[in-house]
């Protein structure tokens, strides 16, 4: 199987193809981003997680201290299922699921999506994992995460691909998540991370998998 960065290069790549002056207006925005150091604050290694609770898909309230009881965590923040990139990162994490099993830890998926519609049938037919709906990106406030979407890229969501985010996330068409993944202890401590604000790359399962090893 293809590495995950090998298939978000090739997305990338089609993507120039097909649209060399959206994805350099991309490029521009990632890089004043970086510059602008919008992942400043994110939850860092060695720190402990705030605490949070969120619906699941049947409208449920979860609690992540109720989950760490349980055994480490795997938690990463996608956009939505509208986005190429997180389906390709959210499908390479189910591949490696029985792995992340077998070491203990569970595999919890956030996004701003409403419940019931976190997740593209279409796409990802038989993700079993459990998605969280932070509809309002409090949550991902709280880690550091919160992302004001830049006028470029709403105005390419909303007339170029029909993305209705106000209705998506049940209010909130301003605020994404940053793209982020956190390898979390019983105790809630942060024992690694990837956080980029380039939201076309993400994090390698098997980096994950590492990490999990060293923590058992």
């Amino acid at each position: 199987m293809q590495t995950l960065k090998k298939q978000t290069d090739a997305k990338i790549e089609m993507g120039r193809k097909a649209n060399p002056n959206f994805m350099k207006g991309v490029d521009e925005i990632i890089s004043e981003a970086r510059a602008l150091k919008k992942d400043a604050n994110a939850i860092e290694v060695s720190q402990k997680i705030p605490n949070f609770e969120l619906p699941n898909q049947e409208g449920n309230l979860i609690s992540i201290s109720d989950l760490l009881k349980k055994g480490p965590i795997v938690l990463t923040f996608y956009r939505g299922s509208w986005c190429p990139y997180c389906n390709l990162q959210l499908k390479a994490l189910q591949s490696k699921l029985s792995d992340i099993h077998s070491l203990g830890a569970r595999l919890i998926a956030i996004s701003p999506q409403v419940p019931d519609d976190s997740l593209s049938k279409n796409d990802i037919e038989e993700i079993d994992f459990l998605v969280l709906s932070d509809q309002d990106a409090k949550v991902a406030s709280k880690y550091g995460l919160a992302w004001e979407i830049p006028k470029f890229l709403s105005e390419h969501m909303k007339n170029d691909r029909g993305l209705e985010l106000e209705i998506i996330n049940n209010g909130n068409g301003s605020i994404l998540p940053i793209p982020a993944t956190f390898v979390i202890s019983t105790d809630g401590i942060v024992h690694w991370r990837y956080v980029d604000v380039d939201y076309r790359t993400r994090c390698e399962p098997d980096d994950i998998i590492d990490v999990l090893k060293r923590l058992s």
